[in-house]
């Protein structure tokens, strides 16, 4: 059990929970956040140098930099799941386990100028994609196996809007708290 205090610091905006009825103009708000993700990033650590790069949001929690390779990561891997969804039947996707990744080299990076590219082009790319998936088609699913459960597209869309406004938290987080988490 976590304190209230950490929860917070965890989930600064909440936790994701779908609604019981999507309608259009949630999702259409839902891709518009999807699509404003990396100017909004950008815009929160265009003046941080590579010491505050370093920040965490929470303690034991990731800095900003892992924070931001790893939504390039996620999105990518979003991206495959909603184009998987889309051409096959209700397929099983592959998990990965985030938390190896973002001790990776490349998550570990104190350039943040390929991800930040990646994240422009990979928003603009799932943005389109999103736009343009009919009505019939929101109602596909991927079956999640860590999960054991089948996710729709439409619901799958508010959870990487979330995704992306939870980690903007977190890295803004951060850099209000400058450094104060870490170790």
């Amino acid at each position: 059990m976590i304190s209230e205090e950490l929860y917070k610091l965890r989930f600064p905006i909440g936790e994701f929970t779908a609604p019981k009825n999507i309608s259009s103009e949630m999702i259409s708000g839902w891709i518009n956040d999807i699509e404003q993700f990396p100017k909004a990033i950008n815009e929160a650590i265009k003046d941080l140098n590579v010491d505050q790069l370093k920040w965490q949001y929470r303690p034991d929690g990731w800095n900003i930099k892992q924070v931001v390779h790893h939504c390039a990561d996620s999105h990518m891997n979003s991206i495959i799941r909603f184009k998987l969804a889309l051409t096959e039947d209700s397929p099983t996707i592959r998990p990965y386990y985030e938390d190896r990744w973002a001790n990776l080299i490349d998550s570990n990076d104190d350039s943040l100028d390929d991800t930040l590219s990646l994240l422009k082009g990979l928003h603009a790319k799932l943005s389109k994609l999103l736009r343009n998936i009919s009505e019939e088609e929101l109602s596909r699913e991927f079956v999640h196996p860590e999960h054991g459960k089948r996710f729709r597209l439409d619901e799958t869309i508010g959870t990487y809007a979330w995704h992306s406004n939870h980690h903007l938290a977190h890295v803004k987080q951060a850099i209000k708290y400058k450094g104060k988490f870490n170790d």
